[in-house]
């Protein structure tokens, strides 16, 4: 792949996802139906992050077509992937690039999005340095870990929920990563979106 060209900003990976207040995105079996679309969060959703919501669910929510935004391109760990797949959805996010990482998958079988079975962080900060709009990391746990240095916002619907145990925000060995506020937007039902960037000091 071609070198970015000098002068031209690198496109920023933004981790945007729902997570618990004991930090966990999931249950242990990749599940995430308790995690609820809020009456009160799905109008903010809807202007302010479109193309975060799959798109079956555009014409329901009025998403206009497509859905505009600063991402073009989702990215997904395997396990992420799986729910949407158990309720027959193949492409679920069709309105982006959609990258899956998976060494088992048979890219064959899944036409809609492209399996990559390769290192993660190299294949991303390719990505990155192409010509683009920002990538959305969306999850799972184990694929943010791996890409945790690369990370350049982070973007947390935080639901007043506790569940004990689940696939972590971040799966990976101690290593402390230190983001800086730049925004809150509480919401009458609890939830609570934060967004961060990456602390000016660097990854630690």
């Amino acid at each position: 792949m071609d070198p970015p060209n000098i002068g031209v900003a690198l496109r920023k990976l933004v981790y945007f996802v729902a997570v618990t207040l004991d930090g966990f995105i999931a249950a242990p079996d990749g599940s995430f139906d308790f995690f609820s679309l809020e009456p009160d969060v799905a109008p903010y959703l809807v202007a302010e992050w479109p193309q975060t919501l799959p798109t079956f669910t555009h014409a329901q929510l009025g998403v206009a077509s497509p859905a505009a935004g600063r991402f073009d391109t989702v990215l997904m760990g395997r396990v992420t992937y799986e729910p949407g797949l158990k309720l027959g959805y193949t492409s679920p996010y069709d309105h982006l690039k959609q990258y899956v990482f998976s060494r088992s998958l048979t890219p064959a079988e899944y036409p809609g999005v492209e399996i990559v079975s390769g290192d993660p962080t190299a294949f991303v900060r390719r990505l990155k340095a192409q010509p683009g709009r920002d990538i959305w990391l969306c999850g799972g746990g184990q694929l943010a870990g791996q890409l945790l240095d690369d990370v350049d916002e982070l973007v947390l619907k935080l639901n007043p929920v506790v569940v004990g145990s689940g696939i972590p925000l971040v799966d990976r060995g101690f290593d402390p990563h230190r983001f800086a506020l730049t925004s809150t937007r509480p919401f009458d039902s609890g939830v609570v979106v934060l967004r961060y960037t990456r602390h000016a000091g660097g990854p630690g």
